[in-house]
């Protein structure tokens, strides 16, 4: 695996610091700005807007930039977003943060994956999207976990510095080890957007792209209001969330490690089995939330499933999209967040209703529910059609 690769998913691992974090800095923000919870968790949701918008937008606004330059300059606007949130005492400001920080993330990411799996041959392409993907859950292992207790001890603000100068030693190595020059010399001439958007609007690809919507909207409503849920329905002190978001990382790690190996092979089954698994999960963490044995067993369990389901996922949609080299990566990354937006905008929804702390978690379940629905749906319309359904 080229070594260019494992710098890409440093700089993610920093990125998905930064969007996860708020799981476990959600009521410290909420009370330090005096905002509701659910206005708190918009800024997840922010986020996860930006990143939906900014991945075309920012992939087709770079298209002809060496991918180099073009990831430096999306590493540089995400530090000084970050230092702007750090120092802003307006809600209304760090909401303009972490959307502009969003869209930086998105044009990384939209370049990242498509730059990681040209670096390999076809068999290595899942363990390469794997690689980038890894950055995410060891953020979620390490990076989040620290900054909760950067939180927990010197306030949330501490946590947006230190993405910010951990963002640093990803930019040095990105500088230094992605190849450098202009456009042409390592990569091929851009495919033509008319061409590219007629991939990724074709019957084939719009059911994936909506299932991947729904799994990570699934993720991400249940994951954004972990927090609230661990110390007033599962009774943990809140010394007990950085614990709970490492596991959580932790399985979301192993999730990846073991899709990367055989997305290649059994993507079908893979995606298949987890989504399965994940509605079952999800209502399982709903209905045992009051047990704090139960909770700190599923939740590793429940990242596994969801990262590992996700990164299957993320390997058919690019294998999929091969005929969209600059947009595939985007649009798996507006995919990807576009649930990511949703899921933290429903259970904000659930929980203003006065449905409790677990209400998130079953909206969570619903919408891998509906997710199944989706991808039932299209293997029967491809079966009717008499096209054979292929990983």
């Amino acid at each position: 695996m080229p070594f260019a690769v494992y710098v890409l998913g440093l700089a993610v691992f920093a990125q998905g610091t930064s969007e996860f974090m708020l799981s476990g800095l959600i009521s410290s923000i909420a009370a330090d700005l005096g905002v509701s919870l659910a206005a708190a968790g918009l800024l997840t949701s922010a986020f996860a807007v930006g990143m939906v918008l900014g991945a075309p937008l920012m992939a087709l606004a770079g298209r002809t930039w060496p991918r180099r330059r073009a990831l430096l300059f999306f590493l540089a606007v995400f530090v000084a977003v970050h230092i702007a949130g750090a120092l802003t005492p307006s809600y209304g400001v760090l909401l303009a943060t972490r959307f502009v920080g969003a869209l930086a993330n998105a044009g990384f990411w939209a370049v990242a994956l498509t730059a990681a799996v040209s670096m390999v041959p076809d068999r290595l392409k899942g363990r390469a999207t794997a690689v980038v993907v890894g950055g995410v859950t060891i953020a979620c292992v390490v990076g989040v976990p620290a900054g909760a207790v950067l939180g927990e001890r010197w306030g949330w603000r501490a946590a947006f510095w230190a993405v910010a100068l951990v963002s640093l030693p990803a930019f040095a190595a990105t500088l230094r080890s992605l190849p450098g020059g202009v456009r042409g010399d390592r990569e091929a001439a851009p495919v033509p957007v008319r061409d590219e958007l007629r991939v990724l609007t074709g019957p084939r690809l719009r059911p994936t792209l909506l299932t991947m919507a729904l799994v990570q909207g699934a993720t991400f409503c249940a994951f954004s209001y972990l927090e609230p849920l661990l110390t007033r329905t599962t009774g943990l002190d809140a010394a007990w969330v950085p614990a709970a978001l490492a596991l959580f990382g932790a399985g979301a790690f192993l999730g990846v490690t073991v899709a990367g190996r055989y997305a290649d092979r059994r993507p079908t089954a893979l995606v298949a089995y987890g989504m399965v698994a994940l509605a079952f999960g999800w209502s399982a963490l709903a209905l045992t939330a009051g047990h704090p044995v139960a909770v700190l067993v599923l939740i590793p369990l429940l990242g596994l499933l969801a990262f590992g389901t996700g990164t299957a996922l993320i390997t058919r949609l690019l294998g999929q999209a091969a005929g969209a080299p600059t947009l595939a990566g985007a649009s798996t990354t507006a995919a990807f967040n576009l649930g990511a937006a949703v899921g933290p905008w429903a259970g904000g929804l659930a929980l203003d209703a006065g449905l409790g702390h677990r209400a998130p978690v079953w909206v969570s379940a619903a919408l891998m529910g509906l997710a199944l629905v989706v991808a039932g749906a299209r293997r029967a319309a491809v079966a009717v059609s008499g096209v054979r359904v292929t990983g």
